[in-house]
């Protein structure tokens, strides 16, 4: 019996400290929100080095209250092997943005659209 509820304590610790891996879409919306509601570490955890730097760097820019909701929505999305495109509007801007996002040891995240990428939209 002692057994049993051992290896039961174990499996539940092990099965609830597993990471979930998000769609393209899904990390699109938390890199939106986190950035909009100020999360530094949620932004940093969801986005590239590069990435992380150029959203910092005009995230001052917004002020928005911690308990808003964004409006998030996904109008469009592409992908090409370890490479997605996320195009999306927000409640703060309805002008669509675009999001280009590259598998990471296995995790999608945001980075830097740069000016040479072309994208499908």
């Amino acid at each position: 019996m002692k057994h049993l509820f051992l290896f039961t304590a174990v499996f539940f610790l092990i099965s609830c400290s597993e990471n979930k891996t998000y769609s393209p879409s899904e990390t699109a919306k938390i890199v939106a929100e986190s950035f909009y509601h100020n999360d530094t570490s949620t932004l940093k955890e969801y986005t590239t080095t590069v990435g992380y730097s150029n959203l910092k760097s005009i995230q001052d820019m917004f002020i928005v209250d911690k308990d808003s909701d964004i409006n998030f929505k996904v109008l469009d999305e592409a992908m090409d092997g370890d490479i997605a495109w996320i195009k999306y509007t927000t409640k703060s801007d309805p002008t669509p943005g675009v999001f280009k996002l590259i598998k990471e040891n296995g995790t999608w995240k945001v980075t830097h659209n740069g000016p040479r990428d072309r994208g499908p939209f």
